[in-house]
């Protein structure tokens, strides 16, 4: 998803609606969206260790979760979440 299209999504009741509470009120799944729209938004010879760091856990956070697709994905949990990890699988 490109910094806008998921900034947008980000501020939708769905977005806030599924996973995992941080302990905050807010899901681990929407905090790492909001690091990714940091992320995006850098230009590669801005990006520290902690924004690879952070990229290679949501790489692996939408490859685990994609081998666990449901049969109907379209407006799921599943398909929520993975939209707070920067990833549309509609899209890809």
């Amino acid at each position: 998803m490109t910094a806008s299209a998921l900034q947008k999504w980000l501020k939708t009741k769905e977005s806030k609606s599924v996973a995992w509470d941080s302990g905050d009120g807010e899901s681990i799944g929407h905090k790492s969206g909001e690091h990714i729209i940091n992320i995006l938004k850098k230009k590669k010879n801005e990006l520290i260790d902690a924004d690879y760091k952070h990229m290679q856990k949501v790489h692996g956070y939408v490859k685990r979760h994609m081998a666990q697709k449901p049969e109907h994905p379209k407006d799921s949990n599943w398909d929520y979440s993975l939209k707070n990890w920067g990833h549309d699988y509609a899209k890809s």
